[in-house]
């Protein structure tokens, strides 16, 4: 092979590498396919997948930094358009599209992104009603969390002062849009509750379009709310925006206007009540009075009152008699127990050996105690034979043993 240049494959690889990164049209490429073989490396942060159609499958890749900023969650089966460039990767001579921004084909990121995350949310339970907890009726303090220089705070704050001004409002300025608006947010919503400085929280907004309310459906600030040990009520937008603020918080407001009237009860309607209830004390207190006095006659002429004595000596004649069937209860009592306690003494004496000995018998011992048999004897030895009134001293002269075929 004289002649012929032999290259590496490492060169091989590196060398059709600049071929494609120095083509201007494989810089920049948009490709429409639907993912597969996806891999969501979390520690990294990198994003490994094949978008395919009908007839092919082309390898691609999208690193951490490109990856953070996207605003849906890519998913298996997912139809994709991909922004990127085509190169090589020499390691493994492999060629694969190198991501840089990606959005789901026939809707938009963010619609997906807010479909995604209400999906899996409500999987875990956040939007339940279980977990709400009720507005209270009447608040000392109403926290308010929303911009200070949007139209909301202001027609909240003209309608919690004209609906219920001895309430105090405690304000707490934040960005509502913007890269910085979900971190404002949930600190907010934290520091009321770390200073318990509220009875309920108003958080939202005026309207806007979706990019506009996005703060208010980060993920971070769902779960604050959830977390919040505070009633929330959630004002967000138009009547027709739906945000996840609205469906985990404990309430929803169509508008800022209508959450701060239902944050506070009617002062109107409040005065009414109250004359309504001053106008109908007086009879309402004379009912009472009356029922008082009937009960206070139906005691003055009660037998306790009128005849003391008489009381006494009925509950005493009950007491007596309850003494006498004491008495004879435990009298009936220990009669019962003597009875069984001789019954089981009898019993004893039965069984006592000193009852055998007193008809006729006798007990044999020696040195080892009882004797059971003449066959634990031999002559020559000494033994006591006790008897009902005492014991005599005796030694065997002979032993004789029955035997056996004697039964025979």
């Amino acid at each position: 092979m004289a002649g012929v240049s032999v290259i590496t494959v490492s060169q091989l690889n590196f060398y059709i590498k600049s071929l494609l990164d120095e083509n201007t049209v494989l810089r920049e490429v948009y490709i429409s396919g639907e993912i597969s073989n996806l891999t969501d490396h979390y520690r990294s942060g990198h994003i490994y997948l094949s978008l395919k159609d009908d007839k092919a499958v082309v390898r691609a890749v999208m690193f951490a930094g490109n990856a953070k900023r996207l605003r849906f969650k890519p998913e298996e089966g997912m139809k994709v358009i991909a922004r990127g460039r085509v190169s090589v990767y020499e390691a493994t001579g492999q060629y694969q599209l190198y991501i840089e921004d990606m959005q789901p084909d026939g809707i938009g990121a963010l619609n997906l992104a807010y479909e995604q995350l209400k999906r899996r949310l409500a999987e875990e339970g956040l939007f339940s009603d279980e977990r709400k907890k009720p507005i209270p009726k009447f608040p000392n303090r109403i926290g308010v969390i929303t911009s200070p220089t949007g139209a909301a705070v202001q027609d909240i704050l003209n309608i919690l002062g004209r609906r219920y001004p001895i309430s105090e409002v405690v304000f707490c300025p934040v960005l509502v849009q913007g890269e910085g608006a979900p971190a404002q947010l949930i600190d907010a919503v934290r520091r009321f509750n770390r200073a318990n400085a509220a009875d309920v929280i108003i958080i939202g907004r005026g309207g806007g379009s979706i990019e506009d309310l996005w703060a208010f459906n980060d993920e971070g600030l769902a779960r604050a709310i959830a977390a919040s040990d505070i009633p929330i009520i959630s004002a967000v937008g138009h009547e027709t925006d739906f945000t996840i603020c609205d469906f985990v918080s404990d309430l929803r407001a169509p508008t800022p206007s209508a959450a701060a009237e239902l944050a506070t009860p009617n002062r109107s309607e409040l005065l009414a009540y109250f004359k309504s209830i001053s106008s109908s004390l007086p009879s309402i207190m004379q009912r009472r009075i009356d029922l008082y006095r009937q009960e206070l006659d139906s005691l003055t002429s009660s037998k306790i009152l009128s005849s003391p004595t008489e009381y006494i000596n009925v509950r005493k004649s009950e007491l007596d008699v309850l003494y006498a069937d004491m008495t004879r209860a435990f009298t009936n009592i220990v009669l019962e127990k003597r009875y069984r306690l001789m019954s089981l003494a009898s019993k004893l004496e039965t069984l006592s050996p000193m009852a055998v000995l007193s008809r006729g018998y006798s007990i044999t011992e020696n040195k080892n105690g009882v004797v059971r048999n003449a066959a634990s004897l031999k002559k020559g030895d000494r033994v006591d034979v006790i008897f009902e009134d005492g014991k005599v001293l005796c030694e065997v002269k002979a032993v004789s043993i029955k035997d056996s075929a004697d039964d025979e």
